[in-house]
């Protein structure tokens, strides 16, 4: 009789806590238990999926909240799918939407993926980590195949969703294709018999129709794990590339730098806890300083600056990157390096306000006037009065500057 192997229930405990951090739900996590129990005994890793739309070339920071749930599970010894969803990116998500997504193209999103790996592989172990694109088994279903898929689910079904609920209310149109979208995220883990699935609240409804759609494919249901929204650095809406309010992983250290100082107090320690490199005792520490009041909050979202350009670059350049931004920002300094523009002056001198448009430091000429009469613009570092102002040609280039972060080098020949 063969003797079944035992697992120490402090390893499987160990997990747990690691895994149960920083999350919204774990769906359910007796499951996980006994995943992870079986995966130990059979030392077998466990299959983790997160699926990533290319509907933009850059991932950004609300992206790596789940890469590093990722990596925490790279690091405990499982496996891990990093999946493009280059099909599922034609159709579009409908999570969270008001109103149909506009589709693209594929060569779109093939040219967005490009970059995709290059990027995740700052947070993941690029050894331990398997890229797959989900066309390799949705573009090879024929009509029949999808017809099984879509009876594994009722219209009732997808009318609960929440989205799609308030649209079919409120008359806005649903498209059938929109209801394909779940189903399609639902058998990229019958086609990767996954374990696990990572995704953001959101999108919480197409998780648990994998789950459904994988035991009607005769398969043991994933476990889910759902992770909270990270909003942008507005405060207030979801990081979005659209809405402008994101942190880029790929952004310049200066970028990085600057973006995290704006963000609000409240969400600092959110910011800490979803997507800085701190330990949990670290974590405590920020916790502790923000709600002391004799705490200056810059000084920890400093802290956190040069923790995320460190990620993303190295500690060299979040050391330069601060001492930029105490150049403009504390010591209302140029920086190291303006953009030099040069501008024929035609013999009679150039017109500031069309200086500042060509030099891209104004959007037009009536927002250039609009900043002098203002007194934001400053020429070799004196304010300036005269809308009227002519630029005459000088071997020297004039340094300009409107507001506190536009700065060029001016030459009028």
């Amino acid at each position: 009789m063969t003797r079944k192997p035992t697992v120490d229930p402090a390893q499987v405990e160990a997990q747990l806590a690691v895994i149960r951090q920083g999350v919204v739900e774990i769906i359910p996590e007796a499951d996980l238990r006994r995943k992870i129990e079986r995966s130990l005994a059979a030392n077998e890793p466990l299959v983790v999926k997160q699926g990533f739309d290319p509907t933009a070339p850059d991932i950004h920071l609300g992206h790596t909240v789940g890469l590093r749930k990722l990596r925490q599970f790279q690091d405990l010894g499982h496996k891990v799918v990093f999946l493009i969803g280059d099909f599922t990116g034609m159709i579009g998500d409908p999570s969270g939407r008001h109103e149909t997504r506009k589709r693209l193209d594929r060569e779109v999103l093939l040219e967005n993926a490009k970059t995709y790996t290059e990027q995740a592989f700052k947070i993941l172990d690029p050894k331990n980590t398997i890229i797959d694109y989900n066309s390799r088994w949705l573009a090879k279903l024929e009509f029949a195949d999808v017809l099984r898929l879509t009876a594994t689910q009722t219209v009732a079904q997808m009318l609960e969703r929440d989205d799609f609920e308030t649209r079919y209310q409120e008359g806005r149109p649903i498209s059938l294709l929109e209801f394909v979208y779940p189903l399609a995220q639902g058998y990229d883990s019958v086609a990767l018999n996954a374990d696990v699935e990572i995704g953001a609240t959101e999108q919480k409804f197409n998780l648990l129709m994998a789950r459904e759609i994988q035991r009607q494919y005769g398969q043991e249901p994933e476990v889910i794990i759902t992770l909270p929204i990270l909003e942008g650095i507005d405060g207030v809406e979801k990081m979005s590339k659209s809405l402008g309010n994101y942190i880029g992983v790929s952004d310049p250290p200066e970028e990085i730098f600057g973006k995290t100082m704006k963000i609000p107090d409240s969400l600092v320690v959110k910011y800490f806890e979803l997507v800085s490199s701190v330990s949990p005792a670290e974590l405590q520490s920020v916790r502790a300083r923000m709600s002391d009041p004799a705490v200056n909050p810059s000084h920890v979202k400093r802290e956190l600056a040069r923790d995320l350009v460190t990620q993303f670059h190295d500690a060299d350049a979040a050391q330069a990157a601060e001492a930029h931004f105490n150049r403009l920002f504390v010591e209302h300094g140029r920086p190291e390096e303006t953009a030099l523009v040069e501008i024929n002056g035609g013999g009679e001198g150039v017109w500031i306000a069309k200086v500042l448009t060509q030099a891209a430091l104004c959007e037009s000429t009536s927002a250039a006037r609009r900043m002098i009469q203002q007194g934001a613009v400053k020429i070799d570092g004196s304010k300036i009065a005269d809308v009227d102002l002519r630029l005459s040609a000088r071997s020297q280039p004039y340094a300009i500057q409107v507001g506190k972060r536009g700065f060029a080098d001016v030459v009028v020949s």
